[in-house]
């Protein structure tokens, strides 16, 4: 058996390693147009910065590797131009030489990735104007910067890619600005999530321009390009990087005639195979279902490349397979922040029309008492009548990659969010609390499930007529800031001043994060006050829903 594989690094080189395991006897080669098979791309930012020291670090296997350890062959500097599905047939350029061969196959692999999009901006070709994909991307941006030592920069995109150059350029002590065409930064977030990455790309200096884009760029000279943005702003910067996304790279395949999706992705079955059964796709070209949604997408993670390489080289065993199923797990880190997402966001859900509800805690990411504890904010949405959880965020400085991978693990074993209260989760003071952030979050929706609270997000309150807001701070507390109109009635005092609050209007009672709030809510239910309503995340979320406005 004869089995070619288009493309390496994270999902051609793993098909072609879990295929030698599963047969030693294959002929096994991979065409690699690039100089490097297998690269850790997920590290490139770091680097520019030398966060991640030496070079070398980031090349995770070699020729001489695969060759020695697995028996493969592979080919750099090798580009696949052409394939012939009636005789199973490639045509292969060595880019070296200029040499043109055919190769026959018996199941040929396609991880052809997706390439950087540069929107169509005046100016774009400039040499100035970079993009962080391969190592070479990042080989030319540390040697632009080596040569020209560069002290402000321009980063046109605020998704993960954008976020992480961002940080390595401050890093670099390079004023840095961002350009991103949407509302908000990292826009698979929630907005008042957003938020707070924002307020610390604000701290770190970095200037933001949303709901703008970059019309055109004119080279002043070897060091300086004019950038003109949409709304008519003017900025000098010495260097840009285009980091807006990346396209299913098919033109290959549409060329062979396999099918393609509306997206220009390649169509796959549940097996990774193409519209041809001997010719499967994996990785960043390919659409993949949502686990909730339903619906295909395209997911270019590193993740879900890893796990259809398995299915493939599983398919082509003979060995069951499960489908593949994405939730869109993923991570950021910025300066001091971690954002982390999994499942859908609001967007999503009001988009597919899902009844939904959504919570917001802010607790400590371990207990008080110990040292260090730091604060995060933490968001679930459930399905309002099942229960089941649809999705989640979390920004914190730390513990927030636990949380979200645990809610993550939850929502693939379809568990509903009372269910989170009955987790027995890791406790010790310096890692958690004997009540989990997680477990918080069953116990509010299971007290609104018995009726025992209700909640109103922020960009709920307009849907009220003439509410009461109630802030049971500290007088102390809400001389530094408060909700417009609210009457404050610190806590410890609420028994005795009831008079002070109306039996007949809507209540919406705030604290700094909802705990005092649910407790005041005890109290005016348990002395007849029928319509009391808990301001989801407190003062907190408040601030938050502010800045995203």
């Amino acid at each position: 058996m004869k089995i070619l594989v288009v493309g390496g690094v994270a999902g051609g080189a793993a098909f072609a390693a879990r295929m030698r395991r599963l047969n030693e006897r294959a002929q096994i080669i991979i065409f690699e147009r690039g100089e490097y098979v297998s690269f850790a791309n997920c590290g490139l930012p770091y680097h520019i910065s030398d966060k991640i020291p030496t070079r070398e670090d980031l090349l995770l296997k070699t020729p001489e590797d695969f060759i020695v350890n697995y028996n493969i062959e592979v080919r750099l500097q090798h580009e696949v131009i052409a394939i012939d599905k009636t005789n199973k047939s490639i045509k292969v350029k060595n880019l070296l030489t200029h040499e043109i061969i055919t190769e026959h196959y018996d199941y040929l692999l396609l991880s052809p990735g997706a390439k950087a999009y540069i929107p169509p901006m005046e100016g774009h070709s400039s040499d100035l104007v970079f993009t962080l994909k391969t190592i070479p991307d990042m080989d030319q941006i540390i040697a632009h910067m080596k040569r020209h030592a560069p002290t402000k920069a321009l980063v046109i995109g605020g998704g993960f890619i954008g976020l992480e150059v961002i940080e390595n350029l401050v890093e670099k002590n390079i004023d840095t600005h961002l350009v991103e065409f949407a509302s908000q930064v990292l826009p698979p977030l929630d907005p008042e999530m957003a938020a707070i990455l924002q307020s610390e790309l604000l701290k770190q200096k970095v200037s933001i321009y949303l709901n703008d884009s970059v019309r055109s760029i004119k080279k002043i000279n070897a060091k300086e390009s004019e950038v003109v943005l949409s709304t008519g702003k003017t900025l000098i910067t010495h260097m840009i990087v285009c980091a807006v996304g990346v396209r299913p790279e098919s033109e290959l395949a549409a060329s062979a005639g396999l099918q393609l999706s509306e997206k220009q992705a390649i169509c796959v079955n549940e097996n990774m195979q193409t519209s041809d059964p001997y010719i499967y796709a994996i990785g960043d070209a390919i659409e993949v279902t949502h686990l909730i949604a339903k619906n295909r997408t395209l997911l270019p993670l590193a993740s879900p490349a890893a796990k259809a390489a398995r299915i493939a080289a599983n398919h082509i065993a003979g060995l069951p397979t499960r489908p593949l199923r994405v939730q869109g797990t993923a991570i950021v880190k910025l300066f001091s922040q971690t954002a982390a997402l999994t499942g859908l966001s609001e967007k999503s859900a009001k988009a597919l029309k899902l009844p939904y509800q959504s919570l917001v805690i802010h607790p400590f990411h371990h207990v008080l008492y110990y040292p260090g504890a730091k604060q995060l904010t933490l968001k679930i949405l459930f399905h309002k009548e099942s229960g089941e959880i649809l999705g989640a965020q979390a920004v914190g400085e730390e513990g927030v990659d636990k949380r979200i991978d645990v809610l993550a693990t939850a929502i693939r074993g379809g568990m509903t969010i009372y269910e989170l209260e009955e987790l027995e989760l890791c406790y010790a003071p310096p890692y958690g609390a004997s009540k989990d952030p997680i477990n918080m979050l069953g116990f509010v929706a299971q007290n609104q499930k018995d009726q025992l609270t209700q909640s109103i997000t922020c960009d709920e309150i307009a849907t009220i007529t003439n509410p009461f807001f109630l802030d049971v701070r500290t007088p102390a507390e809400f001389n530094q800031g408060h909700l417009t109109s609210a009457i404050n009635i610190p806590l410890y005092a609420l028994r005795a001043r009831l008079n002070e609050v109306p039996l007949d209007k809507t209540i919406i009672v705030n604290c700094a994060v909802g705990i005092r709030a649910y407790n005041a809510i005890r109290i005016l239910k348990g002395n007849n006050y029928p319509n009391v309503i808990n301001l989801t995340g407190g003062y907190k979320s408040y601030l938050q829903f502010k800045k995203k406005e």
